[in-house]
C-alpha cells in the first residue's frame, strides 16, 4: 500500500514537472541574420522550439555562393536543415535531439497580418510569420511565448512597434559591455618600498590579494604614499617575477624600424610585438592610434633585422567596403586588391622613407607579401610574421580559419578598431577581433593591448574625439 501511494505521488510530481516545463517552453523565430552568423544557432536554445520562416530559407539561399564566412554559414545552415529533413517533416516539426525542442519551417498567413503591413518587404514577411504563429498559439489552451531573434537592430525595433517580443542573438558575444572588455593593462597600488626594490633590480612578485591578472598583462605600479611614484611592469605568472618594460622604462632599444612609442600603451604594444614567447597578439585602438604602424615596424625589424627568426612578413586585411560597394573591379587579383591594400602600402612606404624601389624589391623577392584573406584557406604558414589588419570585420569563423593556418615559428598580429565595423553580420561584441581578445587572454602564448590615444595628427585626434 505504501509503495502504491509513493508511486502515485511520484507520477503526480512528474506530471506537474512536465506541465511546468511545457508552460516554460518558448518558440523562437530566427531571422536570416542569425542563420548567417552561426549556422548552428538552432542548437543554442535549450529545449525550446525553433521556427524558421520560409522567407529566411530564400534569403539564406541567395548567400550560398559567397566565398566568405557568410557563405560558409549559409551552406552549413542549408546542409543542417537537409539532414534534419531526413529525420522527419520540417512542416510538422523535427526533434533537434535529446533535451532539445522541435524545429519547423512555415510561412505567414495573410489573414493574421494587418492590412497596413507591407508584405513586399522581406523583413516584414519574417515578422508576419511570427505574428501568424502568435495567433495560432493564442487559440491553444497552453500557448507558448513567441520571440523573434535577430542580429538586425531595426528588425528588433519593428517587432517592438507591432507588439512582438524580440531579442538579439547573444551566443557569440563574449562580452556585453565595452567596460568589460580586456585592455591588457591595469593599475595597482603598492607599497612605496616595492617600487624601490623594482628599480634596484630585485626580484619582486605581486603582493598577496592583488587580484587576478592574465599572462602578459602590463601593470602600472603606483605608490600608495605618493601617486607620482610609479613603475611599469609585465606580469607573466604568479611563479615568475615581474618584468621591466624597456620600451616604457627607458630601455636602450626603443625604436623599431625608426618608430618610437609615443605613449605607454604603444610601449606595451611594441614590447609584446618583440616578445619571442608571444605568438598571437591583438591590438585594438581608434583610428590613428598607431596599431598598424607599430605592427608593421616590428614586423620589418624582426624579418629584415632579425637574423632569420622570421622568413617573411605577410600582411592582409579584410575586404569589407566602407559605405556603398563599388562592385567588381577589373584586372588581375593584384589589381583588384590594390584599393584594399593601399593603406598598408602607404604605411610601408612611410617606414621605407618613401623608397618605392626598396619596397617593390622586397615584395618581388617574397620577403614582404600582401595578400587577400580569401585565399588563405588550406595554407600552412611557418616561420612568418603575419599581420591581419581590420580584423574587427571578421566573423569568429573567419578568424578561426585564419589562425588555424599558423605554422610552427609564426607570430600573428590582429589589429582593428571595434568602433569602425563595416560587416553587417557582426558588432563590437561579436566580431572576430573581440572574440580573440577574450578567448586568448588566459594563455601565456598570447597578449593584448588596447591603444587609447590617437597619435596620427592633432586634426585626426580631434576628429575622432568630437565627430
Amino acid at each position: 500500500m505504501v509503495v502504491f501511494i509513493c508511486l502515485i505521488i511520484y507520477l503526480m510530481m512528474n506530471a506537474v514537472e512536465q506541465w511546468n516545463n511545457q508552460m516554460a517552453k518558448k518558440i523562437y523565430v530566427l531571422d536570416t541574420s542569425v542563420c548567417l552568423t552561426d549556422f548552428n544557432a538552432i542548437t543554442s536554445f535549450a529545449n525550446n522550439d525553433i521556427l524558421i520562416p520560409l522567407k529566411v530559407l530564400e534569403e539564406v539561399d541567395n548567400h550560398k555562393q559567397r566565398q566568405d564566412g557568410v557563405g560558409v554559414n549559409a551552406r552549413g545552415f542549408i546542409r543542417l536543415l537537409d539532414s534534419l529533413r531526413e529525420k522527419g517533416s520540417l512542416i510538422k516539426g523535427v526533434r533537434l535531439g535529446k533535451g532539445k525542442g522541435l524545429l519547423s519551417v512555415c510561412d505567414y498567413k495573410s489573414s493574421c497580418v494587418p492590412e497596413s503591413f507591407d508584405l513586399s518587404v522581406p523583413d516584414n514577411q519574417i515578422i508576419a510569420t511570427a505574428i501568424s504563429h502568435i495567433h495560432t498559439q493564442s487559440e491553444l489552451p497552453r500557448p507558448k511565448k513567441v520571440i523573434l531573434v535577430s542580429r538586425d537592430i531595426n528588425m528588433r525595433v519593428k517587432c517592438d512597434a507591432v507588439g512582438i517580443s524580440a531579442q538579439d542573438y547573444i551566443n557569440e558575444k563574449v562580452v556585453s559591455d565595452r567596460t568589460d572588455m580586456y585592455t591588457g593593462f591595469s593599475t595597482l597600488l603598492v607599497d612605496d618600498q616595492l617600487i624601490d626594490q623594482f628599480y634596484e633590480g630585485e626580484d619582486i612578485h605581486l603582493p598577496e590579494g592583488s587580484g587576478k591578472f592574465y599572462p602578459n598583462e602590463y601593470i602600472m605600479l603606483v605608490s600608495s604614499s605618493n601617486e607620482k611614484k610609479t613603475a611599469i611592469a609585465k606580469y607573466k605568472s604568479e611563479a615568475e617575477k615581474l618584468l621591466k618594460v624597456a620600451e616604457c622604462n627607458g630601455g636602450k632599444k626603443k625604436a623599431a624600424w625608426g618608430v618610437k612609442p609615443r605613449n605607454k600603451e604603444q610601449g606595451f604594444a611594441l614590447n609584446l610585438l618583440r616578445d619571442p614567447d608571444v605568438h598571437i597578439i591583438s591590438l585594438v585602438g581608434k583610428a590613428g592610434s598607431g596599431k598598424t604602424l607599430l605592427a608593421l615596424s616590428a614586423g620589418l625589424e624582426q624579418v629584415l633585422e632579425g637574423q632569420g627568426k622570421y622568413n617573411h612578413l605577410i600582411v592582409s586585411r579584410s575586404v569589407q567596403p566602407m559605405g556603398k560597394d563599388i562592385g567588381f573591379l577589373p584586372g588581375t587579383m593584384e589589381d583588384k586588391m590594390m584599393p584594399w591594400i593601399a593603406p598598408i602600402r602607404d604605411n610601408l612606404k612611410y617606414l621605407m622613407g618613401n623608397d618605392k624601389g626598396a619596397l617593390d624589391s622586397y615584395i618581388g623577392q617574397g620577403v614582404i607579401e600582401i595578400e587577400a584573406l580569401t585565399y588563405i584557406r588550406g595554407r600552412s604558414i611557418p616561420n612568418a610574421f603575419i599581420i591581419i589588419d581590420e580584423a574587427q570585420n571578421l566573423t569568429t569563423h573567419e578568424l578561426k580559419t585564419i589562425i588555424t593556418r599558423v605554422g610552427e615559428g609564426t607570430k600573428i598580429v590582429l589589429t582593428g578598431d571595434i568602433e569602425q565595423i563595416d560587416n553587417v553580420y557582426v558588432d563590437e561584441f561579436s566580431n572576430g577581433l573581440t572574440y580573440a581578445v577574450e578567448k586568448f587572454k588566459e594563455y601565456d602564448l598570447s597578449g593584448h593591448v588596447t591603444l587609447l590615444k590617437g597619435e596620427r595628427s592633432k586634426v585626426a585626434t580631434l576628429a575622432a574625439k568630437i565627430l
